[in-house]
């Protein structure tokens, strides 16, 4: 779940690109990157932790330039070393282009094969890599980076949103289903594309409109164009962007993240009323959630956990042990708002467990009396292909456990997850256009030994100019 950002500024990128990426930080703690075209050739910085480890002063002036890319890394595919971490720069029939992906290739063994037989050497094991190949090899035949898209979009399966430098311009295209999610907005001094609507709020840009699934925007020194390479028949926005891995401010496909999380905790009141003492998120991912069931149970909105700020996302991080050890130090118990007191906790998801067992054992040191857990999310019953760190059902203990048993397994007092049908509702999408894979174990792309819904992508030439005079932008 990776966070991309593409910048044109005549103003310069590097400062622009590193605020960005400080806004996207939530979406990626691995490793950080970014890479400018000076005018002449690419220019690159990267490396392994935050944006504030890999970058300083120096290194940013470092990067001169007026058309640049970032990333930030959430491995998935291709072990975390440091050949994996983007953008990737590379030179091709004499162009220079850099490239950062955001999502999971589904197909990327048979493409990387077919690669390979032909005499193609990588550098990494990411998907990313993939992509780029693909890109170069349509090159080969056509002089259009337009073209080479649609190319390689049609031979892609799997979720990809992809900025790319090209010399004095910027590209970004998402996939036809819209999976992952990918914005356009301005910058006091130019265009910005971004996974996520904050990091246009970090640079006191205007937010114009998400890019469209299976859409090419590009960007230079003269304004912007799109071509609608892909349109399918129905669209499949990652439902766990809304419920985790997106900041709460963002503003996803149309819809404000925090309004669909107060929603949710509305609804866990409604579908499971329950008497208690006081309302508690598991910070900082459940304080939505928590304030919507507050609103309307009634039951005072109370912290009981204090989330230590110099912590990341435990979810997010590469191993099951580090995500273990990470919780007594991320979350500290107040124990003068729990001793004898019943608590309704509410988290935005269970996924493997263990986190919620510590964390409910926590409470139960510091004098909890009953813990009453509440979901944001159904039940996780099967893997993410496409970009989430849940990789097989034996991980994953609603895959072979109802609900009294997970409950059981927490030690909670008692459990409800929040129905898909209500999760639906919340978000404000038709069911159909959201990926529910996690929760359903039905996927919107074919995968070997799962059940997929079929969808269906024209590839279609629909080139035009953007006029930005009606969001208030430059033309």
């Amino acid at each position: 779940m990776c966070g991309i950002v593409g910048i044109v500024d005549a103003g310069g990128v590097s400062l622009p690109l590193y605020y960005a990426l400080y806004a996207l930080q939530h979406r990626g703690q691995e490793s950080a990157g970014i890479s400018v075209f000076d005018g002449d050739r690419l220019r690159k910085h990267k490396g392994p932790g935050l944006v504030a480890e890999v970058f300083d002063t120096e290194t940013l002036k470092g990067l001169p330039g007026e058309v640049g890319i970032g990333h930030v890394r959430y491995p998935t595919t291709g072990a975390n070393t440091p050949e994996n971490i983007q953008p990737f720069n590379f030179q091709f029939m004499g162009r220079s282009f850099a490239i950062a992906h955001n999502g999971n290739l589904v197909n990327t063994r048979e493409l990387r094969s077919a690669f390979e037989h032909a005499g193609q050497i990588f550098c990494t094991t990411t998907d990313t890599e993939v992509i780029a190949t693909l890109i170069a090899d349509e090159l080969r035949r056509s002089a259009s980076i337009e073209d080479a898209v649609r190319l390689c979009m049609a031979r892609l399966r799997g979720s990809y949103s992809v900025v790319m430098a090209n010399e004095g311009a910027l590209y970004a295209f998402r996939d036809p289903l819209g999976i992952k999610p990918l914005c356009l907005g301005t910058s006091p001094g130019g265009y910005i594309v971004a996974s996520e609507s904050v990091a246009i709020d970090a640079l006191s840009g205007h937010l114009i409109r998400d890019i469209a699934p299976g859409e090419l925007v590009r960007i230079n020194a003269d304004g912007i164009s799109s071509t609608q390479i892909a349109i399918a028949n129905r669209v499949a926005h990652c439902i766990f962007e809304y419920i985790y891995f997106a900041r709460a401010d963002s503003i996803i496909d149309g819809v404000l993240v925090y309004d669909v999380r107060r929603t949710i905790g509305q609804k866990l009141h409604e579908e499971a009323p329950v008497e208690a003492d006081a309302v508690c998120p598991v910070p900082d991912s459940g304080t939505a959630y928590a304030i919507g069931h507050s609103q309307v149970s009634g039951l005072p909105f109370l912290e009981s956990l204090i989330k230590n700020r110099y912590m990341g996302r435990t979810f997010i991080m590469p191993t099951q042990v580090a995500r273990e050890q990470a919780v007594r130090i991320k979350l500290n118990p107040i124990r003068k708002h729990l001793e004898g007191k019943a608590i309704v906790l509410i988290d935005d998801s269970i996924v493997r467990g263990t986190t919620s067992r510590r964390i409910l054992q926590l409470m139960r040191d510091a004098g909890a009396r009953e813990v009453h857990m509440r979901i944001g999310s159904p039940p996780i019953k099967a893997p993410c292909y496409l970009g989430v760190d849940m990789p097989t059902r034996e991980e994953l203990i609603a895959s072979t456990r109802d609900q009294d048993e997970v409950c059981a397994s927490v030690t909670a007092t008692s459990l409800h997850y929040i129905s898909l049908e209500a999760l639906v509702r919340a978000i404000g999408h038709d069911c159909d256009n959201l990926c529910t894979g996690c929760l359903t174990g039905c996927y919107p792309v074919p995968i070997e030994g799962e059940t997929a819904r079929a969808r269906v992508v024209d590839f279609v030439d629909d080139t035009f100019q953007l006029n930005l005079d009606s969001f208030g932008g430059t033309t």
